[in-house]
């Protein structure tokens, strides 16, 4: 089921929300996610099961969601002056998160509640902010989604179906690729 979408901001609704998120977090840090289950988490929030039944529909779509507020950064990414630098700096820390175990289980979550396009959109939204800067700077720059194809695709392939991931220095040769028009 997918993660509901205009959900109040403030008020009660985010009040439970984030007690509920928390809940996963806290319960993620004391054992393994597998044991997690949607009693267990509404019990540490102090909700009821069908609270986050009604809300998120299964425990792939609440663990999703909570990823999904993961991967939203808290600030914007890394001005370094060229989009060639900015591209490089915001590629390695990708690779970074996203080959971490908790980057690995974010995307098995994505993919498992059938909410991948939200995190495609908050990588989108991550790329624009980098790409504006370099228009402004009268720099050339590619679509975000071709960003999208030649950076990301690449790196959640190899994660999450290779043998291992992609090195800095692949990260280094998809961004340069990228880059050529």
């Amino acid at each position: 089921m997918a993660i509901k979408e205009g959900i109040r901001t403030g008020g009660r609704s985010a009040r439970v929300q984030e007690s509920v998120h928390a809940a996963v977090r806290a319960l993620l840090n004391e054992q393994e996610r597998d044991t997690l289950t949607v009693p267990l988490i509404a019990g540490r929030a102090g909700v009821t099961p069908s609270t986050i039944y009604r809300r998120w529909g299964e425990l792939t779509a609440l663990l999703a969601d909570v990823s999904l507020a993961r991967l939203r950064p808290d600030s914007q990414p890394a001005d370094t002056g060229t989009l060639r630098a900015d591209l490089l700096a915001w590629a390695e820390q990708y690779l970074d998160e996203m080959n971490s175990e908790p980057g690995r289980n974010m995307m098995r979550d994505f993919i498992a509640s059938g909410c991948s396009s939200q995190c495609a959109t908050v990588l989108r939204g991550q790329l624009q902010v980098i790409l504006a800067r370099a228009l402004k700077r009268g720099e050339a720059a590619p679509h975000a989604d071709h960003l999208l194809d030649m950076i990301v695709s690449p790196v959640v392939y190899r994660i999450l179906f290779a043998e291992s991931a992609p090195s800095v220095e692949r990260m280094h040769e998809l961004v340069d690729l990228s880059l050529r028009q």
